[in-house]
């Protein structure tokens, strides 16, 4: 049997070495451990560490979310804007398994996150006791490590790995699963913390080889049509300035991944826009026209790549990553460098060439024009009646001078975001990129904003994945904080939709949409909004979200068969992409 709170005081008696429980001892890993917050939800396996909780109520926010997915997606965008992990705490059974998405999104975009979840009692593991579910098994394949803890003396320990695991290396989500036991038994040695600062059998490579560096500038410096693909890994390893003092001394035209969007600045000469399948003309079909590709803390994502067959054969392949599983998984490395990111550009910078590529960036300003005269001036500049997501993002980008937080869910407004959005401040962008998560942005808005409070904070989201997670419209409000909500509503599953009509002959199934009134659930919930269809109401529209100093929706109706162009068809070849 477990100890119980009376236990607990009378075994901690004057005079004697004090013992904590394991839920004292989560609390104060925590505590030791830098964290100021946790995004969770409570039920009866976990219930022990939240009875311990209320005593640490001074030292630990707990943010209670209205569903176990909100929590996770909250820790991401938290984690997401200061690179350090996110904790969510949850119970056992359907309470973990809702945090199962989160956690797979996380893994595939390389965010931190701790994940504390609680078990059925030791001695009832395998006997399908009420709400147990085998999480080890389940989380195995899409967490970084994960751990059950049967012992209250293993906390302090497990919990300074989890968060060493975690934030180190490729960054990724952890679970540890504790059983009830584990929480309510006194610890029998004190309790001490200690930051863990290496494991034996995990020890990533921050520094890369300098012969490797070394054969990597070598043939950056042998490049007549050089390309540089920048990844999520610059923010993460906060490489933003190197890459810059790169791309200025080598003069290389430079494309940023979705989730490496925010990288540069949308204004710099060199930056030539984002490759992948709705990404821009010329940075895709150059891919295929490059000498030498420099792909920095990417890992070839197919969504970027399309047919690997026909993908970048001509070009001599350099491949900067932490992570050495990606290096040759899905592209052959000429000259692969491991490491972090910041650290091989630090190492590369003295070792390239001062160049100018002037002429090889003008083909991509050739293939930009035409990019412009057949899609961005008819999304941004029409004489339709009704309002085009192009346009609205493009307003929302210069009343917020760039410099916003920008959420996106995913479908066609999340396209249309990151073409449209001129991002001028470093880390910027949460968007949920490998996984591609409906419901991703309300709850991950939420956390970036508790993360980063002094910033303005929007999320777009499209009529379909808002109605995934509105229920964190709850915590939003019970917050206070003046998270920033657009909807873009065109009434339809519009990627699918678009799909549908380019690739199956117009056969529209299952994707349209009768929504709800957004503006009176959000009332409903203490939140203000309104809604605007009228081109001429926009501009006003958007003053009216952004001057709020409170949580405000606002509901944009869009133009409801609307496509977004360019597109590469799926598995096709990066050259093969559509205009229209």
């Amino acid at each position: 049997m477990g100890q119980t709170q009376t236990q607990t005081e009378a075994a901690n008696q004057p005079g004697q070495k004090k013992f904590l429980s394991g839920a004292q001892a989560i609390m104060q890993s925590l505590v030791e451990q830098g964290v100021d917050t946790i995004f969770g939800y409570p039920g009866g396996a976990i219930m022990p560490t939240y009875d311990a909780l209320y005593d640490y109520q001074d030292r630990l926010k707990h943010i209670l979310v209205r569903h176990e997915q909100g929590a996770g997606h909250a820790a991401q965008g938290y984690a997401r804007m200061l690179n350090k992990a996110g904790v969510c705490m949850v119970t056992s059974g359907p309470g973990a398994t809702n945090l199962i998405t989160p956690i797979a999104d996380a893994m595939l975009d390389s965010t931190p996150l701790v994940c504390i979840v609680g078990q059925v009692k030791g001695n009832l593991l395998g006997t399908d006791a009420f709400q147990e579910c085998d999480l080890i098994g389940i989380s195995m394949p899409v967490t970084k490590w994960n751990y059950q803890v049967l012992d209250a003396n293993e906390i302090p320990e497990i919990m300074a790995k989890a968060f060493y695991i975690a934030e180190t290396g490729r960054p990724g989500p952890v679970l540890i699963d504790i059983t009830r036991t584990a929480q309510t038994d006194l610890m029998t040695v004190p309790f001490e913390y200690k930051p863990c600062t290496s494991i034996i059998s995990y020890k990533p490579r921050v520094e890369p080889k300098a012969e490797h560096v070394e054969a990597a500038a070598k043939l950056i410096n042998s490049a007549k049509r050089p390309y540089i693909l920048a990844g999520h890994g610059i923010l993460i390893s906060g490489a933003e300035k190197e890459l810059n003092d790169f791309v200025d001394k080598t003069g290389i035209p430079v494309a940023t991944t979705l989730l490496g969007m925010s990288a540069m600045d949308a204004d710099h000469p060199l930056y030539v826009g984002w490759p992948g399948m709705h990404g821009n003309y010329g940075a895709n079909v150059l891919t295929n026209s490059c000498d030498v590709l420099i792909a920095i803390g990417m890992r070839f994502d197919d969504r970027i790549t399309g047919d690997l067959a026909t993908y970048a054969k001509q070009a001599k392949v350099v491949h900067i990553e932490i992570d050495p599983s990606e290096v040759d998984k899905n592209v052959k490395a000429d000259a692969p460098v491991v490491g972090d990111a910041k650290a091989a550009l630090q190492a590369l910078l003295p070792l390239v060439n001062k160049a100018d590529h002037s002429e090889w960036r003008a083909e991509f300003k050739k293939y930009d024009d035409e990019e412009y005269e057949k899609i961005t001036k008819k999304d941004l500049f029409h004489e339709g009646d009704k309002i085009k997501m192009g346009e609205a993002v493009n307003l929302l980008s210069n009343k917020t001078k760039g410099e916003a937080v920008v959420v996106t869910d995913v479908g066609q407004h999340q396209m249309i975001t990151n073409r449209y959005y001129r991002f001028k401040k470093r880390n910027s962008i949460v968007t949920s990129g490998g996984a591609g998560t409906m419901g991703f942005a309300l709850p991950a808005a939420f956390g970036a904003k508790v993360a980063v409070p002094e910033r303005e904070v929007v999320a777009v989201i499209g009529d379909g994945g808002f109605q995934m997670t509105l229920q964190e419209l709850g915590t939003i409000a019970q917050s206070g904080l003046p998270v920033k909500i657009i909807i873009l509503n065109n009434n339809f599953l519009g990627m699918v939709r678009q799909w549908q009509q380019l690739f199956f002959e117009n056969r529209y199934s299952f994707v349209e949409l009768q929504n709800p009134d957004f503006i009176t659930i959000a009332k409903g919930f203490g939140i203000a909004g309104h809604t605007v269809s009228d081109r001429s109401e926009l501009s006003e529209s958007l003053d009216t979200l952004l001057n709020s100093d409170k949580p405000y929706l606002l509901e944009i109706v869009c133009e409801k068969e609307e496509n977004v162009f360019p597109m590469v068809p799926a598995g096709g070849c990066v050259t093969s992409i559509r205009l229209e």
